[in-house]
């Protein structure tokens, strides 16, 4: 069997279980199993298909069929043009969430000297903030086997990240800019079954109505952040108005769009 028919009949298996992009998916599973990227395939498509790479490749078609997400199978996500490793241990990145990074980046003022990334799963956003920035980066996660993926990813990548565990936000530490994508789903929504089945419920649900980590960590954040420093939060599509509520006696607050036009992003900053 040579490496196009292979594809092919991945993607038709992928198509048949209603996988979204079938295509896209089994090249990338293809290209996973022979230790190659997706233009090589393309130009060795007529070379023949080891043994080896038959039997991986048989498997990773399997798992995304019974609903693994591809990035779990292959243990990659590109985040703002960096290669993290992911986990079940950890949320998938998403690339609304470069949207907090552009936020970040895009101060009004000078640069901040010293960030905190709430809840840092993979590391994605503290590593990213670290590379893009001189700053000083702090970032917290209560989960043990998260810390150690981000603290993986953090050494591959060349990045100074002070990784600590606890809850919110270290005890007595002040930052200029706090950040977080923290858990927003709602636990009556209904996720994907990629999702919901898969990427850890203690990076996702947050309460009846998604809002239980704003109501905490919105008042943390006060206490935490030196005069004037910001606060920036990812939010659901549905949680404008509520988290702007929540962030009533802050000042500059905003409310950012995803590609989608959805709300993606809030950004407030303490009154000095």
């Amino acid at each position: 069997m040579t490496l196009k028919t292979a594809l092919l009949q991945g993607v038709k298996l992928l198509g048949d279980a209603g996988i979204i992009e079938p295509r896209l998916t089994a090249e990338v599973l293809l290209a996973h199993a022979t230790q190659h990227d997706r233009v090589w395939l393309t130009a060795h498509s007529d070379e023949e298909l080891i043994e080896l790479w038959w039997i991986h490749y048989g498997r990773y078609l399997h798992q995304r069929r019974e609903g693994t997400p591809t990035q779990y199978i292959t243990g990659k996500q590109e985040f703002y043009g960096r290669e993290f490793h992911v986990t079940p241990d950890v949320l998938i990145p998403r690339p609304e969430t470069e949207h907090l990074i552009e936020a970040a980046l895009a101060g009004e003022t000078a640069c901040p000297t010293s960030i905190l990334d709430v809840g840092t799963g993979s590391g994605a956003i503290a590593i990213t903030l670290a590379l893009e920035t001189q700053a000083q980066v702090t970032a917290t996660d209560i989960s043990p086997a998260a810390l150690r993926v981000a603290e993986e990813n953090a050494s591959r990548l060349g990045a100074e990240v002070n990784f600590q565990e606890c809850d919110l936000i270290p005890e007595g530490s002040k930052f200029d800019l706090i950040v977080s994508n923290p858990p927003y789903v709602a636990l009556t929504e209904s996720l994907p079954r990629e999702v919901r089945d898969h990427e850890p419920h203690l990076a996702l649900y947050a309460g009846q109505d998604g809002l239980a980590i704003y109501r905490r960590l919105i008042p943390a954040a006060a206490r935490a952040l030196n005069p004037g420093g910001r606060l920036i939060v990812e939010i659901g599509s549905t949680q404008a108005e509520a988290v702007r509520e929540m962030l009533s006696a802050w000042t500059n607050v905003r409310i950012l769009n995803d590609l989608a036009g959805l709300p993606r992003v809030a950004t407030a900053r303490i009154s000095t």
